[in-house]
């Protein structure tokens, strides 16, 4: 295929997003159509994901999932609930699919998989690791002497990975809150977040909470980038690997972890890196380690597909 940077190319490179409706997988998808932006002209599009029965006949008979759509150059989707429609907007439209996750059906059947390294699965002439979800995060390259002065609270919840205790992390967020008077903190909660959660929390003149219903898609992102230090409970990888993505130094609240989580082993290995700094070290020793070197998984993965795109 002829690429937007090839002088036989005349119209920006068409990337179609398949959603299943959870704002997490679709972060993930628009994260790399955005990186792939930032490289070649690109037009992106958003479909829903069909159910399951339409989509199946779709694939069967050869039929577009999205008629009203230009023609694709690149099919992206992330979750259980895109894979038929992925599949059937590609034999459809001759496009290459990529699934952003590894897949519940056979990773052969898509034409690229972008998978994070926890979930174990080797890297391949058509497989990317990546170091945790992808995300929308820009890396900012020239921080705000301002960002030093602001502190950022991700609280996720229950999950089968860490044993979630509101009390443990309201008690967390006020020893770092305490021990930090001169920084202005926001703290924001998520879907998973137990109801009662915020009614725990200190009350500070320097704590501001902002619920996660009362945010937008693009609260977050401008939040990370103005915001040098970010706390994050364990529960949620893609929280950190954002924050990380953002150039803050990153900590992690402490919750009892399930040994056989693969969540687990990932935070701990960026631990172990010295990438982010668990709360018993901070309360330890007082500090984070900096973020020296911020993640750019999605604009490494946009450069590796398009690469693996000007082969074909």
């Amino acid at each position: 295929m002829t690429l937007p940077t090839d002088p036989a190319r005349t119209t920006p490179l068409a990337v179609w997003i398949v959603g299943d409706g959870k704002p997490g997988h679709l972060n993930q998808s628009r994260g790399l159509a955005e990186a792939l932006a930032r490289i070649v002209p690109a037009a992106i599009h958003e479909l829903a994901a069909l159910p399951a029965w339409q989509a199946g006949l779709a694939w069967l008979f050869g039929r577009t999932p999205a008629p009203a759509l230009p023609k694709p150059d690149l099919i992206v989707g992330a979750g259980h609930a895109t894979h038929l429609t992925l599949l059937a907007a590609g034999r459809a439209t001759g496009a290459p699919t990529v699934v952003l996750m590894k897949p519940s059906l056979p990773r052969g059947w898509f034409d690229f998989v972008v998978v994070p390294a926890h979930d174990q699965v080797k890297a391949n002439a058509r497989t990317f690791v990546s170091q945790g979800a992808l995300n929308r995060i820009a890396p900012v390259l020239n921080p705000d002497p301002v960002c030093s002065q602001r502190g950022l609270i991700l609280v996720g919840g229950e999950s089968r990975h860490f044993e979630w205790n509101s009390d443990a992390v309201a008690t967390q967020i006020r020893s770092v809150v305490t021990r930090l008077p001169e920084l202005r903190w926001t703290l924001t909660t998520s879907r998973r977040t137990p109801d009662d959660f915020v009614s725990r929390l200190p009350r500070f003149a320097a704590l501001e909470v902002v619920p996660h219903t009362a945010t937008s898609p693009d609260w977050l992102p401008a939040r990370l980038a103005e915001s040098g230090t970010v706390w994050v409970t364990p529960d949620s990888v893609s929280m950190v690997t954002e924050a990380l993505t953002a150039g803050a130094a990153v900590g992690v609240f402490d919750l009892p972890v399930n040994p056989k989580s693969r969540v687990g082993w990932a935070l701990a290995d960026l631990a172990d890196a010295r990438r982010i700094t668990r709360f018993i070290q901070w309360c330890a020793h007082g500090t984070l380690y900096p973020n020296t070197q911020p993640l750019a998984e999605a604009d490494r993965c946009a450069a590796w597909l398009l690469a693996c795109l000007k082969k074909n």
